[in-house]
């Protein structure tokens, strides 16, 4: 009898829910996350030599698939010598934890100690190229200069950039590419190649 009534009493409860239009809340993205940090932070490191700092708002780590999905990201690049070579931010971000990859979405920006700044949509890292590259289109402001591209290949450091169809231009002397002169290259059209000013 308690039973019946237990169970009259928990559809009765039901039934009130609906007809005042109160719906479940469905589960949020997040919920099959394995682990949920805040504030995360991790260095990666290569033969006791720091490569980067890693920071996140929110990091969802997913054992099986061995991966984080992170929100508004900074990732921090070392040269061997321990010295900052750029700073790097985005929306989002996935980190891979085998190879230590770094898929970065959503307002990417990176900065570099001598004031070279790039802006792009995506950007990857890939460890163990020690390269970041991009698949769309970018835009790049230097103190010598400024130009943009449809996609690109660089060091983590931004001083060797490879790209396709750059364009740009050097304060009051054109831009140079890798093996020209600087006075004879006014314009850059669909030339393979950009190196950033140094």
């Amino acid at each position: 009898m308690i039973r019946r009534l237990v169970l009259v009493a928990s559809w009765s409860a039901v039934a009130a829910c609906s007809q005042r239009g109160i719906v479940p809340k469905p589960a949020a993205v997040g919920d099959s996350a394995d682990q949920v940090m805040g504030n995360m932070q991790t260095s990666i490191t290569d033969d006791d030599v720091r490569v980067l700092d890693l920071q996140a708002d929110t990091a969802r780590v997913y054992q099986a698939r061995q991966v984080a999905d992170l929100e508004m990201v900074k990732v921090i690049f070392y040269d061997k010598d321990g010295n900052k070579t750029s700073t790097v931010t985005s929306k989002s971000g996935q980190y891979t934890i085998r190879d230590k990859s770094l898929d970065l979405r959503g307002d990417v920006v990176a900065v570099t100690p001598a004031g070279k700044v790039l802006h792009t949509e995506h950007l990857v890292y890939d460890r163990i190229a020690n390269q970041v590259r991009s698949d769309v289109p970018f835009t790049f402001t230097a103190p010598e200069g400024n130009g943009s591209g449809a996609s690109f290949e660089s060091d983590p450091d931004f001083k060797n950039i490879i790209t396709s169809r750059p364009k740009g231009g050097a304060k009051g002397k054109g831009f140079a590419l890798p093996g020209q002169d600087a006075r004879t290259s006014a314009a850059i059209g669909s030339t393979p190649k950009l190196a950033l000013p140094q």
